[in-house]
C-alpha cells in the first residue's frame, strides 16, 4: 500500500474532533511514507489534511475538476495538481492512482465517492479497500444502512464485511493490509 485515495469535507464541521482526527490522519500517513490523493482542495478538512501531510514531510497529490480551479477551491502549495474535466473524470482518476480509500466526515460528494468506489469494488473495477473513518459516530447511521442491505437481501455479507467502519487509525490500516476484493458475482 503506498496511495490513499481520502475523501473529505470542503467544510471543516462543527466540532473540533473533525479537525483533530484530520491532524492525526495527516500525521500518520506522512509518518507511514504513506502518499495522500485527494480532490485538490485548500479549504475545509480538504485544506487541513494536505497541509498536515505535507508539514510533515509527506507526499500529496491533487485531482481537481477545472470548475473548482477556476472557483479559487485549489491548495496553492501543492506541487502535483492535476486539473480534469470533471467529477467524473476526476473520481476515476483518483481510485486508479490510490491503493486505499478512507471517506471522513463529509457532505453529500464525499458520500457519492466512498460509496461509489465500493460500488466498483464490487463490479471488479475498483482493488482497493474502502473505510468509513467513524469519528465520534458520524457514519454510524450509514452503517445501519448497509447492514440493513445485508438484512434485507440486497448486499451479502461476505461483501459487507469488505467495507470497514472505525474511528481507529491502527484498525483501518490493519484491515486495508489484509484486504482481499469482493468475488465478483456470475450471472450465468
Amino acid at each position: 500500500m503506498k496511495k490513499i485515495a481520502v475523501y473529505c469535507g470542503a467544510s471543516e464541521g462543527n466540532d473540533d474532533v473533525y479537525k483533530e482526527s484530520m491532524i492525526q490522519l495527516g500525521e500518520y500517513l506522512a509518518k507511514n511514507n504513506l502518499e495522500l490523493v485527494y480532490g485538490g482542495g485548500g479549504v475545509g478538512l480538504m485544506g487541513l489534511l494536505a497541509n498536515t501531510v505535507l508539514d510533515n514531510g509527506g507526499i500529496v497529490h491533487g485531482i481537481m475538476p477545472k470548475e473548482l480551479m477556476d472557483r479559487g477551491a485549489s491548495l496553492n502549495r501543492l506541487k502535483d495538481l492535476k486539473v480534469v474535466d470533471n467529477m467524473s473524470v476526476r473520481k476515476k482518476m483518483m481510485l486508479e492512482e490510490a491503493d486505499g480509500c478512507i471517506a471522513l466526515p463529509g457532505g453529500p460528494g464525499t458520500l457519492e465517492e466512498i460509496v461509489e468506489a465500493f460500488s466498483w469494488a464490487r463490479l471488479g473495477d475498483n482493488n482497493s479497500p474502502c473505510v468509513f473513518y467513524n469519528i465520534s459516530g458520524y457514519y454510524e447511521p450509514m452503517k445501519s444502512m448497509f447492514d440493513s442491505m445485508v438484512s434485507k437481501e440486497f448486499l451479502t455479507s461476505n461483501d459487507r464485511e469488505k467495507l470497514l467502519f472505525s474511528d481507529s487509525l491502527e484498525e483501518i490500516f490493519r484491515f486495508m493490509d489484509s484486504y482481499i476484493p469482493p468475488k465478483i458475482r456470475q450471472y450465468n
